[in-house]
């Protein structure tokens, strides 16, 4: 049987979809581009915009593939199983149990499998591993979400937060790198809040720290962190590991205090920019990277000058800014003083002038500079700190070298290879 996938959405996905594709291949399936028998649609939620783009994923992949047995799982169909199942859709599942899903592909029988999330007590351990071609290995440790920001759907869809004990991290830590994957990255829907379900209630720098003495030899590189988690202690302990990715993606979402006590987030500007001079100073020239809300009900011109202004303040590598969008069920969708569509696209052009600024300067901060890269192919790959590197020599995938920074070349960085870090 040959059968073809399409994910959207975080590498929470990203990795569930590696996963479910182990677990195929087990049962004599065979990847393919077209003329597949099966097409796979593992869907996402995060906005409404994730809904469309999740309803279009599926027709395309139907009008490539007629005739195939039509699979769509992932967060969408967790929310919407009916409008799945409307679109043609022959197994529906959400975004729990990976393991039945692959079952029921394998006997191509037509079932709808969506069960209530908040009823999930325990982490679902699945493969951990790399999608086809991949050089870094991802290990999700966490799944679900307490936290309830007034726009996020995502504790609706994944439930209660659930943890993959120390052990098994350090297990499945140990085979990756037993793999020869050069770096592994921690992953999960909301991995600052990982242990508070278990025994004894170990934090994330304790899985860290499991995963790093499993797999001494690879790069350790964080998923996307509430900054909360980032205490003194939890720096320091990273720090002290010495195999830490200097990289690290803070969920920020907005620069003005008004608008995340809106959101319900858990903190204000002043504690994130501590946060951001806490990490700097235990990882010396670490990029820091950040996700942003555009155009948040109720943000005026005014709170929005003000984030411009925080986000030179935290002197960001990058940040993923995007329009607010709708969410149905979500308390954000029914509070006053919704924006236009052309103010908050407005509003995302004028923070990417920012970015686009903030960006180059990083890059071109490590003019003269050597980086540890991970090649990806025969001549890029990613720095420790997550700059995209290119290099002219060809050079062997899946092996980190070091390379001095020659130029700046739009948002990558050219250079050669050197026999030293200096």
């Amino acid at each position: 049987m040959k059968y073809a996938v399409y994910t959207l959405g975080c590498k929470v996905n990203q990795y569930e979809t590696q996963a479910l594709e182990t677990m195929l291949r087990e049962r004599g399936f065979e990847p393919v581009d077209r003329d597949a028998d099966v097409v796979i649609v593992n869907t996402c939620a995060v906005t409404a915009e994730s809904g469309r783009k999740s309803r279009q994923a599926v027709r395309r992949l139907q009008s490539r593939n007629p005739g195939a047995l039509t699979v769509v799982c992932g967060c969408f169909s967790q929310l919407e199983p009916e409008e799945v199942s409307a679109l043609g859709a022959d197994i529906v599942f959400g975004s729990g149990d990976k393991r039945a899903l692959a079952d029921a592909i394998a006997r191509a029988l037509p079932v709808t499998n969506v069960d209530d999330p908040f009823q999930r007590r325990v982490f679902e351990p699945l493969p951990a591993g790399a999608a086809s071609g991949r050089t870094r290995a991802m290990l999700k440790i966490q799944d679900g979400c307490d936290n309830f920001c007034t726009y996020c759907v995502i504790p609706y869809t994944r439930g209660r937060v659930r943890s993959l004990p120390l052990e098994t991290c350090a297990a499945q830590a140990a085979k990756l790198a037993g793999e020869g994957f050069a770096e592994i990255v921690v992953t999960g829907i909301e991995i600052a809040s990982y242990g508070k379900d278990l025994p004894g209630k170990p934090g994330l720098a304790d899985a860290v720290e499991a995963i790093s003495g499993a797999a001494p030899g690879a790069r350790i590189r964080l998923g996307s962190l509430e900054p909360t988690v980032a205490t003194e202690a939890f720096c320091a302990r990273l720090a002290a590991l010495g195999n830490v990715c200097p990289h690290f993606h803070l969920s920020l979402q907005s620069g003005c205090d008004d608008t995340l006590r809106r959101m319900n987030r858990k903190y204000d500007t002043a504690a994130f920019l501590a946060v951001c001079e806490r990490l700097r100073e235990r990882f010396p020239g670490c990029a820091l990277t950040a996700d942003l809300i555009c155009g948040f009900p109720g943000e005026s011109e005014a709170d929005f000058s003000a984030t411009l202004a925080f986000l030179e303040r935290c002197g960001f590598f990058f940040v993923h800014a995007f329009p607010y969008s709708v969410r149905p069920g979500t308390k954000a969708a029914a509070m006053p003083d919704q924006l236009s569509r052309a103010e908050k696209e407005d509003r995302v052009r004028r923070a990417g002038e920012v970015i686009a600024r903030l960006q180059r300067s990083y890059l071109e901060s490590y003019l003269g500079r050597t980086l540890s890269v991970l090649f990806e192919n025969d001549h890029g790959g990613h720095s420790g700190n997550y700059c995209t590197v290119r290099v002219d020599g060809p050079v062997r995938r899946g092996t980190v070298e070091n390379v001095r920074i020659a130029a700046v070349e739009g948002d990558v960085l050219l250079g050669e290879l050197t026999k030293s870090l200096e």
